[in-house]
């Protein structure tokens, strides 16, 4: 059986005990230098007979070993394995990401499309057991992950996500919706939601009547995630010939900005919520989680995993025990005391002498 560790990070809490052994020793050094410097040694000797550093320095030692195998409890120390059957529960979440051109405007930095990979980023870590599927969609929708567990997939469909450049321009979100609708199982026992992370312009695809008629015939919650600066908005970046420009229409500059009243009427229809992320930063992870903490969650699938048996126990058990012996331990030695026989025989003797 090997041992292993599962947060090597925690070493580094053994500077702070190296520190603090370093700090008692010579705080004792300096008392000794003090004490020296103002009383003779003799004197000493006399006020203080029994005191032993010797003692003194196993009860610090001692300390300083069970702040050493406390650090070495918190590396999570694990050896050994034991089988366990994990049943997945969670809900159906389909993501659905504008990558449209109006996508790249910087006013949500880096850019909306980049500052939404992030959100779902931060909403996946929070994700245990949820089953999560990826559309994009600019002038026409896609399907990039179906409904999955894998979410390290997932997360690569989203890393790899890019704006589209279609001949049909434009934003349909009413599409994207309907194509995340039918990637739901008609027969799901768990509960299902889109997340719509949009700035919110669309071509007449009137995504509020679909949003409205995917909540009243299969029951899904939409959320929408409004990204991009509502009253300025941001310019295009485009590339010319090697060279950054801005996108231009009738040889003005395209000012992009967020529609926020479309994507509140959306989520509104669809008896979700709608977050104006604007170009701050959420955690989208947090909003989910209370969002939709009353969807069913249903079971997936049965596993069997394989785990370390934790065995943090043992230097836990180590620096008690320790600690239990340096408070046995006292910094004075035993001082033999003459017994009353001795005390007598020594007075006759001074008396025959005398």
């Amino acid at each position: 059986m090997e041992l292993d560790f599962n947060n090597l990070a925690a070493l580094h809490w053994l500077w702070l005990v190296a520190l603090l052994a370093i700090a008692s020793a010579m705080a004792v050094a300096w008392r000794r230098r003090a004490m020296r410097s103002m009383i003779d040694a003799q004197l000493i000797a006399r006020i203080a007979p029994a005191f032993s550093p010797l003692r003194h320095g196993i009860r610090a030692m001692l300390v300083i070993v069970a702040m050493m195998a406390v650090v070495l409890a918190l590396t999570d120390p694990r050896m050994g394995t034991e089988t366990e059957e994990v049943t997945r529960r969670g809900a159906d979440v389909m993501f659905v990401v504008d990558v449209s051109r109006s996508m790249l405007a910087e006013d949500a930095t880096p850019s909306r499309l980049d500052r939404a990979k992030l959100f779902i980023d931060d909403a996946v870590q929070t994700m245990a057991g949820d089953r999560i599927g990826l559309v994009d969609f600019a002038g026409v929708a896609a399907m990039r992950t179906p409904l999955t567990l894998n979410y390290g997939a997932f997360m690569t469909s989203v890393a790899d996500l890019q704006p589209k450049s279609l001949l049909r321009g434009g934003s349909m979100l009413g599409d994207a919706l309907r194509l995340a609708a039918q990637s739901f199982s008609s027969d799901a026992i768990a509960g299902r939601a889109i997340v719509l992370l949009s700035d919110g312009e669309d071509m007449g695809s009137d995504p509020i009547s679909v949003a409205k008629e995917i909540f009243e015939k299969q029951g899904i919650r939409i959320m929408t995630i409004g990204l991009g600066d509502s009253r300025d908005g941001g310019r295009i970046p485009v590339a010319d010939e090697g060279a950054r420009t801005w996108l231009l229409h009738d040889g003005q500059e395209v000012w992009s900005k967020m529609d926020p009243q479309t994507l509140r009427d959306i989520a509104q229809s669809a008896g979700g919520l709608f977050v104006e992320a604007g170009t701050a930063h959420i955690d989208l992870g947090e909003i989910l989680q209370r969002s939709f903490a009353d969807l069913q969650r249903g079971e997936f699938e049965t596993s069997t995993i394989q785990r370390g048996i934790p065995r943090y126990q043992w230097p836990v058990g180590l620096a008690l025990l320790l600690l239990v012996s340096e408070t046995l331990i006292s910094d004075r030695k035993r001082v033999r005391r003459p017994t009353p026989a001795a005390i007598a025989g020594g007075s006759t003797l001074s008396q025959g002498i005398a």
